[in-house]
């Protein structure tokens, strides 16, 4: 993690366990391989050494927003999940529906970040807003390392990484994102009349 930049650029310590992290698509996270957003459309499996009975944070994040060259919206948040019981990952809660990668057109190589936290107890889901898989709104600019703090979370515990850069999925992405800010607007103007 240090050499890919993500110590000091997301977190301060690289956790000392590497966690495993398998797309559907058969690609696996190897601490900075290169793979396409095609093949890390749909949430991951993650697994690491889980304490039996300990509550885990899981948290990906793009620190590369809108470019690795100009982060002026580092981080963007892509995963969220609390109160995630062992490595038991239906049993947390989502609080940012996961959103593969989606780095825009030109912008090179993005590093995705996947950070494991054992919670020192549980995280009430109401102090975190939650993010459904089609908003792109209030995803911007969110540091992991501020919300580490705000819960007590300590370092991670395990973690792992990909880079991708811009592919055909990504329009696809955004336009569902469109579809959403389009059809909440809508409602929106609804409730006014």
């Amino acid at each position: 993690m240090e050499a890919g930049g993500v110590v000091p650029d997301v977190i301060d310590v690289a956790p000392a366990t590497t966690a495993e992290v398998t797309w559907d698509s058969g690609v696996k996270a190897e601490m900075g391989n290169v793979v396409t957003p095609t093949q890390v459309q749909k949430q991951p499996i993650v697994t690491w050494p889980a304490e039996e009975g300990a509550l885990y944070t899981i948290i990906m994040t793009d620190p590369d927003a809108p470019s690795r060259a100009n982060p002026k919206f580092r981080e963007w948040r892509h995963w969220l999940a609390i109160n995630v019981s062992g490595n038991n990952m239906s049993s947390g809660s989502a609080r940012s529906e996961y959103i593969g990668a989606g780095p825009p057109k030109d912008t090179g190589l993005h590093r995705y970040v996947i950070l494991i936290y054992k919670q020192s107890g549980q995280i009430n889901p109401d102090s975190v807003p939650f993010v459904c898989d089609s908003d792109l709104s209030d995803r911007a600019k969110w540091k992991v390392r501020e919300f580490a703090q705000s819960h007590s979370l300590g370092n991670p515990v395990a973690g792992n990484f990909v880079q991708a850069e811009y592919d055909d999925y990504v329009p696809k992405l955004y336009a569902r994102a469109q579809e959403f800010a389009a059809k909440r607007k809508q409602e929106a103007e609804l409730k006014e009349k």
